[in-house]
């Protein structure tokens, strides 16, 4: 009989732990899991997501359920497996020659560290750890038990639920009973794609607003016009001078520079040139009417360049690099660009940062990486460049000349060069403006395809 009731208790012991393992990830997956998901996942139907979705929006009720149901069954696993564990190990000792009170004593020792470890590993660490790995798995695998248990023992988890408020509001904290309302901008990303995606928005508006809540986490580099680009003017040519730039750039405004554009005085701009005589403009040098604009680093996040461009009167501001180089500038059109798209005028070129062709995508070589993704799909790996230009540089190795082609690298590999089985992506250079790469042709390519590349460039 007593080895019926010690085989007895240790499927209890590993019943209960199980049961442990069950409130914890319950516990866990709940709290991890955004709303957006909870609700995207509900709409599709599924008994077990309306099950989630009811366990989400009663989360205080539910985690006081799954600490009652944590608190209930270790208590009764200790209760449980330690003399059992106790009376397996004392004979143990006994034979080794240890009196009967030492080995009694010792036993029960032992036994509470080691039901005390095979409880904490196996009914929380791991559990929480797959909880917060997969959270909805563990959710829709927890949210039915949780809700049945939460259901039978409403009265208790009511009680002790009243007395954890009262203390609470003592405190001087109103509780809540889930999650607050607010999202933080991932999570609003998140829930426009998957109304785009659910056709709830159409992809135009989607996008515009995913790109306004991505805005901030950029940096003045990321937004400004590089340097390599920018068209500046000397501080002894005059306003005859910009308006012959203007006219040759279709640019409205230009730094006004000391010899270079570390140097920068100011910034004009061409309807300066109006306030004054046509027979002056050949006398009146740009430096004695260049207008100040804010200098801002080049680390600064999209959200206070914008409010610092918007308060000039140029609408313009200087980036500078760690070192207080000039590392470009930043424009109200450029800000705007971030979110709308290209923005063009009657005076800008037709030329496009992205142009879709008949073999792939025809690109800026200045475009960002980021963008490069978002509009041609290939969606290139973390490394030490920002824009294609860059990352065709790098696997390079040299200065490209017109009509050279390179593999790209796929995500996870900055090294990846055989992939006969996937295909890939292969960048070739159109143009090139100096020593900066232009204009690029991405496409992709099947196996095969590759295969035959390779071979040939080999």
């Amino acid at each position: 009989m007593s080895a019926v009731l010690t085989v007895l208790s240790l499927l209890g012991f590993i019943a209960l732990t199980a049961g442990t393992a069950l409130f914890v990830a319950a516990e866990f997956s709940l709290t991890a899991l955004e709303r957006s998901t909870v609700e995207a996942h509900a709409r599709e139907g599924d008994r077990r997501a309306r099950q989630v979705r009811r366990a989400h929006r009663t989360l205080s009720f539910q985690l006081s359920g799954a600490q009652l149901g944590i608190t209930i069954t270790t208590l009764i696993t200790g209760y449980i497996a330690e003399p059992v564990l106790a009376r397996l190990l004392e004979p143990m000792f006994r034979a080794l020659g240890v009196s009967a009170g030492t080995a009694h004593g010792i036993s029960l020792a032992l036994a509470l560290i080691i039901a005390t470890s095979l409880s904490m590993v196996y009914g929380e660490l791991v559990p929480k750890n797959i909880a917060i790995g997969a959270p909805l798995s563990a959710a829709r695998l927890t949210a039915g038990p949780m809700i049945a248990f939460a259901t039978v023992f409403k009265w208790m988890i009511n009680f002790l639920n009243g007395a954890a408020n009262w203390a609470v509001r003592r405190l001087g904290i109103e509780p809540a009973e889930e999650l607050r309302s607010a999202r933080s901008p991932q999570e609003l990303g998140s829930l426009v794609r998957t109304s785009a995606l659910h056709g709830a928005l159409d992809q135009r508006t989607a996008q515009v607003v995913d790109r306004s809540l991505q805005f901030g986490e950029r940096t003045a580099e990321e937004l400004m016009t590089p340097r390599m680009t920018i068209e500046s003017l000397d501080q002894d040519c005059t306003l005859a001078d910009l308006v012959d730039a203007a006219r040759e750039t279709g640019y409205s405004r230009f730094p006004v520079i000391d010899g270079d554009l570390d140097n920068t005085l100011g910034f004009v701009h061409i309807k300066q040139t109006f306030v004054h005589p046509v027979k002056d403009r050949r006398s009146i040098t740009l430096k004695s009417i260049a207008h100040p604009v804010p200098i801002v680093p080049a680390s600064l996040d999209g959200d206070e360049v914008l409010d610092r461009v918007r308060r000039d009167g140029m609408q313009v501001a200087l980036v500078v690099d760690e070192y207080g180089g000039t590392a470009g500038i930043v424009t109200m059109e450029d800000l705007i660009e971030e979110i709308l798209g290209d923005v063009r005028d009657e005076h800008d070129e037709e030329e496009l940062d992205v142009r879709r062709t008949q073999h792939g995508w025809d690109c800026s070589g200045l475009l960002r990486i980021d963008e490069v993704s978002r509009t041609t799909g290939y969606d290139a790996p973390e490394g030490e460049y920002e824009t294609l230009g860059g990352l065709v540089l790098t696997r390079l190795g040299r200065i490209p000349v017109t009509g050279d082609e390179v593999l790209l690298p796929q995500p996870g590999n900055h090294q990846l060069e055989h992939m006969h089985t996937k295909g890939g992506w292969i960048a070739k250079v159109e143009r090139m403006d100096g020593r900066r790469i232009d204009r690029v042709l991405i496409r992709p390519v099947d196996a095969e395809a590759l295969a035959s590349w390779e071979h040939n460039h080999g």
